[in-house]
C-alpha cells in the first residue's frame, strides 16, 4: 500500500475514534449537531461526529447545595441570619442546557431569594417553632420556578437561625418567667388539691367525734417515734368525760 493511502486510513481510525465518548451510568450527553439539539446520549459508549457535533454532559445525581447565609427580616420586625440546604437533581438534560445558561448558578440563586422572600413573611416564632412547615413551603416554590429548567427540588432543610446576642438574651429572659409561671400554677394546683382534700377529710371526721381524737392520738404515736423529742400534749377532755359521767352517779 503506499503512503498517501496509509495516512488516509490513518486519518479515518482517528476521525472515528476522535469521536467516541463514553457516558457514566449517571451521565447523558446533550448533542448539538450544526447547532440543533438531537436527543441525548448515554449512558454507555457513543459516537458524535467530530466537528459537527458537539456535546455536553449532565449529571443526573443528586446535587447537595448549600445555601450561604442571609440577612432575613421577619414579619415582626427581627433581623435573623438564616442558611438552609437544598437537594435536587436534574430530570431533563435537555431543558437544563437550552433552558438557562447555568442551572447550578441559577438555582443557588433562586434558592437564595426565595429564602428570604418567604422567611420575610413569618414571625420570629413562627420561624424556630414551625420550621417543617416552612421547609416544605420554600421546596415547593423552588420546585415550581425551576421545573421550566428541567430540574426537580426534592428536599429543603434550614440549617440554623442565628439569632442576635440581645434576643437571645431576650429570648432567655421570656423562657425562664415562663418556667417560674408553670412552677407557680402547678403549686397553686397542688395546694389546691390538698386544700380541697382536708375539706373533705375534715367533714367526714366531724360526723364522728370520736374518729377525731383517734386520728389525734395517731398523730403522736407518730410524733413520738422519735426518741429525742419531748412531747407536751393536754389531755383531751372525752378522753375523761365517761369517768366523770360515773362519779357524778
Amino acid at each position: 500500500m503506499s503512503g498517501p493511502v496509509l495516512i488516509f486510513i490513518a486519518f479515518v481510525i482517528l476521525f472515528i475514534l476522535s469521536g467516541i465518548k463514553v457516558l457514566n451510568e449517571y451521565e447523558r450527553g446533550v448533542v448539538f449537531r450544526l447547532g440543533r439539539v438531537i436527543d441525548p446520549r448515554g449512558p454507555g459508549i457513543t459516537w458524535i461526529i467530530p466537528g459537527v457535533d458537539k456535546m455536553v454532559r449532565i449529571g443526573l445525581r443528586v446535587i447537595t447545595m448549600d445555601v450561604p447565609p442571609q440577612d432575613v427580616i421577619t414579619k415582626d420586625n427581627v433581623s435573623v441570619k438564616v442558611n438552609a440546604v437544598v437537594y435536587f437533581r436534574v430530570v431533563d438534560p435537555i431543558k437544563a442546557v437550552i433552558q438557562v445558561e447555568n442551572y447550578l448558578y441559577a438555582t443557588s440563586q433562586l434558592a437564595q431569594t426565595t429564602l428570604r422572600s418567604i422567611l420575610g413573611q413569618v414571625e420570629l416564632d413562627e420561624l424556630l417553632s414551625e420550621r417543617e412547615k416552612l421547609n416544605v413551603h420554600i421546596q415547593e416554590v423552588l420546585d415550581k420556578h425551576t421545573d421550566p429548567w428541567g430540574i426537580k427540588v426534592s428536599l429543603v432543610e434550614i440549617k440554623y437561625v442565628d439569632l442576635p446576642q440581645e434576643m437571645q438574651r431576650a429570648m432567655a429572659r421570656q423562657a425562664e418567667a415562663e418556667r417560674e409561671r408553670r412552677a407557680k400554677v402547678i403549686s397553686a394546683e397542688g395546694e389546691y388539691q390538698a386544700a380541697t382534700r382536708l375539706a373533705e377529710a375534715s367533714a367526714i371526721l366531724s360526723q364522728n367525734p370520736m374518729s377525731l381524737q383517734l386520728r389525734f392520738l395517731q398523730t403522736l404515736t407518730e410524733v413520738a417515734s422519735e426518741r429525742n423529742s419531748t412531747i407536751v400534749f393536754p389531755i383531751p377532755l372525752d378522753l375523761l368525760r365517761p369517768f366523770f359521767e360515773k362519779g357524778s352517779k
